[in-house]
């Protein structure tokens, strides 16, 4: 038996269609090793907000939950492109975070990368590291380095959302290969299914 290639599912923590985090992670499928495969989670509008009451009402959680827990279970890694909004992290990731902590805690020993893209100078460093603190909260093995902070990315894209930076584009590569590489290390033997 050998195992099959590791699965990366990536969650951009921004609901805008053409938002920055989603091409980067459109990039980032495209950089991925070639022992790697990678998909886009693409419905994380559908998340309701974090309600007690609505847990324990439907076993669970609510569809959108539901789905997107199903999602990272069948993943080998989670990469999470965030925006930054006001220093911190979206809230609408944050919401899907507390809904994932909760039944299932899926985020638990799971490998997890996180990057991200602004307009701004400073790339989206505040925004990253309120991120990691909560996915180290939830029992998530967070890659800790390399780290890539995206900075004017109107600068980097093209108008149909395209990376056009060499440099990003090198970087980019790197990272995604030291995250398939933090898969390999931090995932025992017997997580990784097997192929016949």
């Amino acid at each position: 038996m050998t195992h099959r290639p590791p699965h990366i599912l990536g969650l951009a923590g921004s609901l805008r269609r053409a938002s920055w985090n989603r091409h980067l992670l459109h990039a980032a499928a495209t950089s991925v090793p070639a022992d790697t495969t990678m998909d886009l989670y693409e419905t994380l509008a559908e998340v309701p907000l974090f309600d007690e009451d609505q847990e324990l009402a439907t076993p669970g959680g609510p569809p959108g939950v539901r789905r997107l827990r199903e999602a990272i279970a069948a993943a080998d890694g989670l990469l999470i492109a965030t925006p930054e909004y006001n220093h911190a992290l979206p809230g609408v990731l944050k919401n899907a975070l507390d809904w994932l902590s909760r039944e299932g805690q899926v985020l638990d020993d799971l490998p997890v990368a996180v990057l991200g893209a602004s307009s701004g100078p400073w790339g989206t460093r505040l925004a990253q590291a309120s991120l990691r603190q909560v996915l180290h909260t939830c029992g998530a093995l967070v890659m800790p380095s390399p780290t890539l902070f995206v900075a004017h990315a109107e600068q980097r894209f093209d108008a149909r959302g395209r990376l056009c930076d060499p440099a990003l584009q090198a970087s980019l590569s790197r990272f995604m290969e030291s995250f398939a590489g933090w898969i390999d290390r931090v995932t025992p033997d017997d997580r990784l299914p097997d192929v016949a």
